[in-house]
């Protein structure tokens, strides 16, 4: 590459590092421009009265994917961040009692299954067995490939209807499983990406063999930690990293991005734009002056948005030592409660909760002698919901507090020390999040390769995306992967220049 070539990054979430990362590394001048004060966009980082508290993304899973962005300098990811082994990967837990303990074993998981649901073992065998079929096809020969055309899709449509794509992840769980509990843990990885168990495509279930083939890990410090990790590795290869740079707008001019122009009334002139923006944001407010978005912007704004999140970052004066680092806790109702989050736009009196203990990994993250917790529930997005999350927020932490001082965590409330909440409304306000979604576009199969948002725009020269708007979709191996789909084509575009 042309040593004059410059890059511009909007984001600094890991889908946008990654992108940077690959940039520099291939000789592009890269500057990344973060709204925020610190770098990470979704894996922010909250500190307070001493507790270090993860805003976002907890669940680590395809170190390689990391891994590969310090390899193309001839670095190792193991010389900037220690990674974790985290086990179990998750403690599944529900009203009736009943828990289960996923974690990298197959034969502890078949033992747990046949204590359970003995007629589920061969099911399970099955089940893990088509898992990795589609993890081979959609995963290790799709993930970093971008959808441009037609043609894209059709050549891959074959491998994706031998593998049921059309069906969806709890229709094919339920092919092999017959306990209802058992469904419900085989199927709610795809919460971890947005997408509803009942409607996302069964090419979602190669979550389950992904954190089987390389485990689950979690940073020492905290997810932020991995963060300045990559953040060092970028700048270490000569990047720029520019905090409290909101973008306000991009400059296009005959077909071409031309300029980025800050807020502050800087304009930045580049070769190329990387957003790792919200993708509707991106087109609607970013390129509002330009009639070459307008198309993509009406587009978008007739496709279906991932729901959101309610969170409470809190820390406790008390241990609970009982408690694993990931707990997912299923309520009374399962696909009901999901209608009323992806459909109906119910905020119920029942929830599900993920509830997540970084201390029992890494105790520094608090005080000596305290806990640092956050519980996140699945909430309807702003689209479907007229909540006043001002009001309402307060009252439904106080329910989802009182839930689990009854059930999990004893003498909760008055151990509580600090305290803060993030709602969809926020994810609107401070991320750019389109109807305040935890995670962009749905992954539904309508949405998926060549009908989400492209990793290259076809009607603007220059213009690139990365992240969960766009192919492969949400989690940290699919921004990390889109940003490997999306850097690829810039090669091949500037590789004459």
């Amino acid at each position: 590459m042309s040593p004059n070539l410059t890059a511009a990054v909007i984001g600094s979430g890991f889908g946008g590092l990654a992108a940077a990362i690959r940039l520099q590394s291939a000789g592009f001048q890269t500057t990344i421009f973060e709204k925020r004060d610190q770098p990470g966009g979704r894996a922010y980082v909250y500190r307070d009265d001493g507790f270090t508290f993860d805003a976002g993304p907890t669940v680590i899973t395809a170190p390689h994917c990391l891994e590969e962005l310090f390899e193309l300098s001839g670095r190792k990811l193991a010389d900037y961040v220690d990674l974790i082994p985290v086990e179990p990967f998750y403690r599944l837990k529900w009203e009736d009692g009943y828990s289960f303990d996923y974690g990298a074993s197959v034969e502890e998981t078949l033992a747990q299954i046949e204590l359970k649901a003995p007629r589920d073992v061969e099911g399970y065998q099955r089940f893990l067995a088509y898992s990795q079929k589609v993890f081979d096809e959609g995963y290790t020969k799709l993930a970093h490939v971008p959808f441009l055309n037609w043609w894209s899709m059709i050549r891959v449509s074959p491998q994706l209807a031998r593998l049921s794509a059309h069906r969806s992840v709890y229709a094919q769980v339920s092919k092999f499983i017959a306990d209802p509990h058992l469904r419900q843990a085989l199927s709610f990885h795809s919460l971890l990406v947005g997408g509803n168990p009942f409607r996302t495509s069964s090419i979602y279930t190669l979550i389950h063999y992904l954190e089987r083939k390389w485990g689950v890990f979690f940073p020492r410090g905290g997810t932020g930690a991995l963060i300045q990790g990559l953040v060092k590795l970028f700048q270490d290869l000569g990047g720029r990293v520019e905090l409290n740079a909101e973008v306000e707008r991009l400059d296009e001019s005959g077909g071409s991005i031309r300029s980025v122009v800050l807020k502050t009334g800087v304009t930045v002139e580049t070769d190329l734009v990387v957003s790792n923006a919200d993708v509707m944001h991106t087109y609607g407010t970013l390129l509002k002056r330009s009639p070459r978005a307008s198309r993509q912007t009406a587009r978008l704004k007739k496709m279906r948005y991932s729901m959101s999140l309610f969170l409470i970052y809190f820390g406790t004066k008390k241990q609970y030592p009982e408690m694993a680092h990931h707990t997912v806790l299923f309520g009374p109702r399962y696909r009901e409660l999901l209608s009323d989050i992806f459909q109906h736009g119910h905020l119920s009196d029942d929830f599900s909760l993920y509830l997540h203990a970084p201390t029992r990994t890494d105790p520094a993250l608090a005080p000596p002698g305290h806990e640092a917790f956050y519980v996140l529930a699945p909430v309807p997005n702003l689209s479907l919901s007229t909540v006043d999350w001002a009001v309402e927020g307060p009252r439904y932490a106080q329910k989802i507090l009182a839930y689990l001082e009854e059930r999990y965590l004893p003498d909760l409330r008055k151990n509580i020390v600090t305290q803060r909440l993030f709602t969809p409304q926020d994810f609107e306000h401070e991320l750019n999040a389109h109807h305040g979604s935890a995670f962009s576009l749905e992954p539904i199969l309508s949405q998926s390769a060549f009908f989400r948002t492209r990793n290259k725009d076809q009607n603007i020269e220059g213009l690139y995306f990365v992240g969960a708007g766009t192919h492969p979709g949400a989690g940290i191996p699919g921004v990390v992967n889109s940003a490997k789909a999306t850097v690829g084509l810039i090669q091949k575009d500037f590789a004459r220049v």
